[in-house]
């Protein structure tokens, strides 16, 4: 009886063991600071997204969250840091350009985009801009069309970088109106912008976000945005689907992703982490000001919603001969 009564409390005594154990490692993520890689300069719409949420997701998570930029080779070293740092405590702040544009520049991709990494958590999109500087004469689409078809000669278009959603978008535009233009990719908006209002560029696609203060000002013109529905932050700027372009279609998402064999337990806490920072009105309107809008999302769907634009990306990609 004694054996008995010792070994069912020895047995009792490991499930209970057991069961703090799981709640333990649940509760252990994360065990020292996190960090989020950006893979675009400073000043992008990926980087201020990634500060607007790094303060309010520290206090949920009860770590320090830093945000680290890490640019360049067309969004795939920031990339490919969070996939080689092997550590449970870096992540991506995940977008268009190094999910679902760069690794299809590549005629040997240098990762899967869905195989590679998890998908965890949803932040929101925002649209692209055709953009002009003042001087050019262009006051909307068609007119911005008829003057590159009026240059006679090869019309340059910025974008932030190679392999961003400017880039593709510009090169969609291209091709699906037969334009003579050449693709200029800078390290970020910033370097761009200086080039516009110095007179060196005349055009660029670019994301609301970077574009939005420099618009308001008056610095630079906004001819239309590549999504679906309004953006609240510049309402009478038309939408490509208004303006008979629905193929031009095209919004830069973000959200943070991990790479592949990121704990469970430490997703779900990520992601329940999140959902509580994106319940807070002050944030969303944050966000909103920026450009972008916000929407909820289980992990699941928003790896199916990253699987469809993967999908809806690569011909175009392939299309538009973009190399990297």
């Amino acid at each position: 009886m004694t054996a008995r009564r010792t070994i069912l409390n020895t047995l009792l005594g490991t499930i209970a063991l057991a069961a703090l154990g799981g709640t333990a490692s649940a509760q252990q993520w994360p065990a020292r600071p996190v960090k989020i890689v950006v893979t675009f300069p400073p000043g992008g719409a990926s980087d201020a997204a990634a500060r607007v949420i790094s303060g309010p997701l520290s206090e949920k998570l009860g770590q320090t969250v830093v945000v680290d930029n890490k640019p360049g080779g067309g969004t795939t070293i920031g990339a490919n840091a969070v996939l080689t740092a092997k550590d449970n405590h870096t992540l991506m702040l995940s977008n268009s350009a190094p999910i679902s544009i760069a690794p299809y520049l590549f005629d040997k991709p240098p990762y899967d985009p869905l195989k590679d990494f998890v998908h965890v958590a949803y932040i929101g999109s925002v649209a692209n801009a055709f953009v002009v500087r003042p001087a050019v004469p262009a006051k909307d689409m068609k007119e911005l069309i008829a003057w590159i078809k009026a240059q006679g000669k090869t019309v340059p278009f910025g974008s932030g970088g190679q392999g961003s959603i400017g880039h593709i978008i510009g090169e969609m535009f291209k091709a699906e109106l037969g334009l003579n233009m050449e693709h200029i990719g800078y390290r970020g908006a910033a370097p761009m912008f200086q080039d516009m209002m110095a007179g060196q560029l005349d055009f660029a696609v670019v994301t609301l976000t970077e574009v939005l203060p420099l618009a308001k000002d008056g610095k630079l013109r906004m001819l239309a945005l590549t999504s679906t529905q309004k953006a609240p932050s510049a309402p009478n700027v038309p939408l490509v689907t208004e303006l008979g372009y629905p193929k031009l279609v095209a919004e830069n998402f973000v959200g943070l992703s991990a790479p592949a064999g990121f704990p469970v337990d430490a997703q779900a806490r990520l992601h329940k982490a999140m959902a509580e920072v994106l319940a807070d009105p002050k944030i969303v309107e944050r966000l909103g000001d920026l450009g972008f809008v916000t929407k909820p999302m289980s992990s699941a769907e928003f790896t199916a919603f990253v699987a469809a634009q993967i999908q809806a990306f690569q011909a175009p990609v392939k299309a538009s001969g973009a190399k990297l």
